[in-house]
């Protein structure tokens, strides 16, 4: 009798937990594949662009108003920059010097003087 009484206890308890796992809501499955979605993101990174970085001479520099015209080869880059400390480190360049800029999208992101080097160091 008391084996009996068990096992309808524990038929009675797990009967409603047993249900409970089969009205759970199955997922709805998408419409479109998840692989055009991937694709896109990819698009969408590969069309970031990218920082570069040049190295050329220092026709005019504002740093007040965070304006660069640096002589690369054959062409003058013309740019700019909102950024506070960028706008201080273009005091460090002068008309004429050799610098370092980095920049993306026509904004200036660094900029450094470049030193010469010495011609022992070339000799080496």
């Amino acid at each position: 009798m008391k084996n009996i009484i068990k096992v309808l206890v524990v038929a009675l308890i797990s009967l409603p937990f047993h249900c409970v796992t089969f009205a759970q809501a199955k997922p709805a499955t998408p419409t479109t594949p998840p692989a055009p979605a991937v694709e896109k993101k990819t698009k969408i990174t590969s069309e970031k662009a990218q920082a570069h970085v040049f190295t050329g001479k220092v026709m005019s520099v504002d740093a007040k108003t965070g304006t660069l015209t640096i002589q690369v080869k054959d062409k003058a880059i013309n740019l700019t920059t909102d950024s506070k400390s960028t706008k201080a480190a273009l005091e460090n360049l002068k008309a004429g010097n050799t610098a370092r800029v980095f920049e993306k999208d026509g904004t200036v992101i660094a900029a450094s003087p470049v030193k010469a080097e010495s011609k022992t160091k070339t000799a080496k």
